[in-house]
């Protein structure tokens, strides 16, 4: 398109926009008026998409980082045909698949959902990776961003990675309007500072005219012949641009224009411009092939292997078996035993460093390509990264996630290292999946069972040695339990899972000698959790005993409660955990001070058993 035509185009992705956020009552349209020229110039001269075939592997991909700026993205979809003006002044009703910020479960031509700042450029990162690395077929990746969200942290752990990677196919649109929802951004319209702190990432920057439509032709052109280096395309523009009444100024952020009659007419009134999108050229996205069939590792009952090897072992079988899993960890490799993978697939290996977000973040990008990564890192630091593995089950993406160093059974390293909060906050996640093994052979069978699960998948591992005690050839469904001790005469049920069930099993064994039998459940499925067995177990044995390597709150005790939640009767239910703050000790000491250990265990059951509380 030409300079005037492209005019045109901007100024009706603004009416377009207006006019969406009118019809809602409620949006940002003046944060789509300032991006408009930026949108109106990619769509029409530089994306390359097929709006009809969205899994087109030679599609460009393009990431709405500024997803408050979704009226823009809708007029967008308009102007391209994807949706109709019709469609368009649903947006934000009820039913209406344009939601106030963009999610791709509801549209197959968003990547990512995005509204919490300063997701889209990580996740744009993880695309770029899989395009370079993995997917092979030229796409490039064009992420637009606004000036405020370069206050987050999570946007730099992205620059540096795609510095480091020298992602030349990766774009970075900055909307620099100077105005954020209470006033104005920490650097104004002083487009070097932002200039200065990409460089320094090794970025590749370009500062113009955020409304001078062949500026941004030209600027989009040199992203494009860029070689070895991310560009990032520093746009001053105006809040609110075209509409004297709102423009560039304060106090308008997420609230329609006061009078969008006038705003329209001001603009040049409703246009119908109607946008040939360039296609891309034909590509074929090949996957590395493996056998199909998983020769998982075999361990023998009775020898004692930690699950954090079993884990590493299973993933590089995997990955022998699927050559579409890959591995990402956040530089500890060498302790999530990720490096066996590694080792065995570096091409299919990606580093992601000490930076939790940029990790989930990578993973979720390679998912949207559609990749199956396993993300590992100690279970204590992934809460670094919760709002993106939340922002993951908005997006509907399937990840793997690990964490390994789980629980004060860790040792010596202290409370800093102890993943303790872990399952409660992937329980809270949607659609989650959360896992637990605690001998090798389960480990290997919920590794390879993940990978065709839907939503966020979250599996625990442990730091020490566990015996072995499931035969290779056991089964471990999802929402499953197993029932390892059980008779006519149990007083009470034990459930654990992890080192707490193998610290279940001496206690039992202990209590028996006593004449006392209690059943145990290893309940390695968290979420979704085996309801069937554990009603049984509380109608046999009328008290529930729950021990856990984890804080008393969302964790295992709280599964097992939700057993009992849909009116159900509810037993005795007792819980042990993590109650007090710990130090540093031998494992052997850190189970027993936080009372989760085989004696402690004993302990409440004779109490329990004692007191009537068990029958």
């Amino acid at each position: 398109m030409k300079s005037r035509q492209l005019t045109e185009l901007a100024q009706q992705l603004r009416v377009d926009s207006v006019r969406a956020a009118a019809a809602a009552g409620s949006g940002h349209p003046t944060s789509s008026m300032s991006a408009a020229d930026l949108m109106a110039v990619l769509l029409a001269n530089h994306l390359r998409y097929d709006f009809d075939r969205p899994a087109h592997p030679g599609n460009d991909r393009f990431v709405l980082s500024k997803g408050h700026a979704s009226p823009l993205l809708y007029a967008t979809y308009k102007a391209a045909g994807a949706i109709n003006d019709t469609e368009l002044l649903t947006f934000r009703r009820l039913g209406s698949r344009l939601e106030g910020h963009p999610t791709p479960r509801r549209l197959p031509w968003v990547e990512t959902a995005t509204g919490s700042l300063g997701q889209g450029l990580p996740v744009g990162v993880g695309i770029a990776l899989a395009g370079k690395r993995l997917d092979r077929t030229g796409y490039r990746v064009w992420v637009l961003c606004g000036d405020s969200e370069l206050a987050e942290g999570s946007v730099w752990e992205a620059a540096e990675h795609a510095g480091y990677e020298h992602l030349d196919n990766l774009t970075a649109i900055v909307d620099v309007n100077r105005l954020g929802q209470r006033g104005p951004t920490r650097h104004g319209h002083d487009l070097h500072s932002y200039a200065r702190r990409f460089q320094a990432f090794g970025w590749h920057t370009v500062e113009i005219d955020g409304h001078d439509v062949d500026a941004v032709d030209r600027a989009y052109d040199e992203a494009v012949s860029t070689s070895g280096q991310p560009t990032v395309i520093l746009a001053r523009t105006l809040k609110g641009k075209g509409v004297a009444s709102v423009q560039d100024r304060e106090g308008l952020h997420g609230k329609p224009l006061p009078d969008p009659e006038e705003a329209i007419a001001e603009l040049g009134g409703v246009r119908d411009l109607r946008v040939e999108v360039p296609h891309p050229p034909a590509a074929r996205r090949l996957h590395p092939v493996g056998s199909g069939h998983v020769e998982l590792p075999r361990y023998a009952t009775g020898d004692e292997i930690a699950t954090r090897d079993a884990y590493g072992t299973a993933l590089a079988a995997l990955g022998t078996a699927r050559g579409d899993v890959v591995a990402l960890d956040g530089e500890v490799s060498d302790s999530t035993r990720s490096e066996f993978f590694a080792k065995e697939h570096p091409d299919r290996f990606f580093e992601c460093y000490i930076a939790e977000q940029e990790l989930v973040a990578t993973s979720v990008g390679m998912a949207a390509r559609g990749w199956v990564p396993y993300a590992s890192t100690f279970a204590a630091f992934l809460t670094r990264a919760y709002d993106f593995v939340r922002m993951a089950s908005i997006s509907g993406a399937g990840i793997n996630l690990v964490g390994s160093h789980a629980g004060v059974s860790i040792g010596q390293d202290g409370p800093s290292q102890m993943g303790l909060e872990d399952l409660a906050m992937f329980r809270t996640v949607y659609g989650s999946t959360v896992l637990y093994p605690c001998d090798a052979n389960q480990t290997a069978k919920l590794v390879a069972a993940m990978a065709d699960l839907d939503g966020v998948r979250y599996l625990r591992t442990t730091r020490g040695d566990t015996p072995v005690i499931y035969s290779p050839t056991e089964d471990f469904p999802i929402g499953g339990s197993k029932v390892l001790r059980a008779s006519g005469e149990d007083r009470l049920t034990v459930v654990a899972a992890g080192v707490t069930l193998h610290e279940a099993l001496k206690a039992a064994e202990t209590l028996r000698g006593e004449g006392v039998r209690v059943r145990v459940i290893d309940l390695y499925s968290v979420k979704p959790v085996d309801v069937p067995t554990l009603r049984e177990a509380a109608e046999m044995t009328g008290c529930l005993l729950t021990v856990e390597d984890h804080r008393e709150e969302g964790g295992i005790g709280d599964a097992v409660l939700d057993a009992f939640t849909d009116g159900h009767p509810v037993p005795r239910l007792v819980r042990l955990a993590v109650r007090t703050m710990p130090g540093s000790a031998t494992p052997a000491e850190q189970l027993h001070t936080a009372g989760i250990d085989a004696e402690t265990i004993a302990v409440a059951a004779r109490l329990l058993v004692e007191t009537g509380v068990a029958h």
